[in-house]
């Protein structure tokens, strides 16, 4: 069991947010232990993150040691999304946190807790599914591995479109949406046993219950209006900072 209460996060995008976003997500990582006894990071917190043997992405930095901070005062699990799942090494070897490149599975007190970030559920057009199969290659991890930090993150932030996420426009938005929370319902019919299904990626906040207390939340994104929720024994509820 991760704890009681859990705090939710996603797609921050540190490292292409704004700094007064990023700025604002320090002081609430600082602020989650009076939120909840354990936090989920689902998803794309950074732009890009890759687990270099020897080296910190520097403007990650700061953010990944307030986590590995943090991870010794509650239990954090950590999901990969479509911008930063190559981070396995890095942070299943910090105390306190538990890391997962596509889902985790655990459990807040007595609520059984599916959580996924939200990319490639589905049909992908173009040559995204074909990417997203290169780069997730280990031997393509080896390789990158072997490029200058400084030109690996000048690609991956070049090739960062490529990687998909929330559409610009509503109406796009509203679309991927509508596809998601139509994947969590299936999802949430199919797995009986889960009883929370968190998911990210279309920085759509979202939160439904279902007739027998089982719910379907999107925190929306953190990038977007500093989004995050909370989730215990009464339900979830949607959360902005630093209001409620």
């Amino acid at each position: 069991m991760l704890g009681q209460t859990l705090v939710v996060l996603s797609d921050a995008h540190v490292g292409a947010a704004p700094d007064e976003v990023e700025e604002a997500l320090m002081a609430f990582l600082d602020l989650v232990p009076s939120l909840g006894d354990c936090l989920l990071v689902n998803g794309d917190l950074f732009q890009f993150w890759f687990s270099y043997r020897r080296v910190v992405p520097r403007r990650g930095f700061p953010v990944a040691a307030r986590l590995a901070t943090l991870a010794r005062t509650l239990p954090i699990a950590f999901v990969g999304g479509n911008h930063d799942r190559w981070g396995d090494r890095f942070w299943a070897g910090q105390p306190g946190m538990l890391f997962g490149r596509r889902q985790l599975r655990f459990e807040i007190g007595s609520r059984r807790v599916l959580a996924v970030h939200g990319d490639g559920l589905g049909p992908q057009p173009g040559i995204r599914p074909y990417l997203h199969r290169a780069i997730g290659s280990p031997i393509t991890s080896a390789l990158y591995r072997l490029v200058h930090p400084d030109l690996g993150m000048w690609l991956a932030n070049a090739a960062a479109p490529l990687l998909g996420g929330a559409p610009a426009d509503p109406a796009g938005r509203a679309a991927k949406a509508a596809r998601q929370q139509a994947w969590a319902e299936g999802t949430l019919e199919a797995e009986r046993s889960v009883d929370l299904l968190v998911m990210g990626h279309t920085h759509v906040p979202a939160l439904h219950r279902r007739a027998d207390g089982r719910e379907y939340l999107n925190p929306g994104a953190w990038i977007d209006g500093l989004c995050f929720a909370v989730s215990g024994a009464d339900g979830s509820v949607l959360r902005q900072y630093p209001g409620s």
